[in-house]
């Protein structure tokens, strides 16, 4: 895998044998209507569902491929993807650059959302009726994509995406189930959270490696 070394020591991972792990290939998939994505977020853009819009400077749809295999859920937008209009942006975004990376992909293979669209102000943990009134647009997505996987990262966005309040370290390793479409649904740290607790970048790279087999097998199925 090309620059793998240098990806995972970005990571703050030290490599003691190098991975023989071939990177992720993607497939082509039915593209999504233009119009129902244009609609879809001229109507984020314009929301005033709860308080939160009052204090954004723009919303953050979501960025990435329209026909990823992977899409990514975080929590909440922060300050820079405030001021952007991009999720992910900023050190953490840099370092799931870096994760990404690390096992062969990078941001445009895969697609990017929040359960969010909005900052909460001072960048507080989603209020519960934030959540609710906000996580439609997120499962419009979702359908939209139709991803053979998602990928949460963090502690809210997976206790939203499996309606659990479980320990995010009892979550990663496994594989869930997200929706009607049962769409397969794995946990791993948020970028943030690592880089105040870098001693879990290994564990993240574990759960990286277990996503990019995840997908592998299931464009056999």
């Amino acid at each position: 895998m090309n620059n793998h070394l240098h990806y995972l020591n970005n990571m703050g991972i030290t490599v003691w044998e190098q991975n023989s792990s071939r990177a992720c290939s993607f497939t082509e998939g039915t593209t999504s209507p233009l119009s129902d994505w244009n609609a879809l977020q001229q109507t984020v853009a314009a929301c005033t569902a709860c308080s939160l819009h009052q204090s954004r400077t723009q919303t953050v749809f979501g960025v990435g491929n329209r026909q990823a295999e992977l899409l990514i859920i975080g929590e909440a937008p922060g300050f820079y993807e405030d001021q952007q209009g991009e999720p992910f942006v900023g050190r953490a975004g840099q370092l799931l650059n870096a994760m990404l990376q690390a096992i062969g992909m990078n941001r445009d293979l895969v697609y990017i959302a929040n359960i969010l669209k909005c900052r909460p102000p001072n960048n507080r943990d989603p209020l519960p009726e934030e959540v609710n009134l906000c996580t439609g647009f997120l499962e419009q997505q979702i359908a939209l994509i139709q991803p053979k996987l998602l990928l949460a990262v963090g502690r809210i966005a997976a206790h939203y995406l499996l309606k659990t309040k479980s320990s995010l370290e009892s979550l990663r390793g496994k594989l869930h189930r997200f929706g009607i479409n049962q769409t397969p649904l794995l946990i791993t740290y948020h970028p943030a959270y690592l880089l105040r607790n870098p001693i879990d970048k290994r564990k993240a790279f574990m759960d990286l490696q277990l996503t990019w087999r995840t997908l592998e097998e299931l464009k056999f199925n």
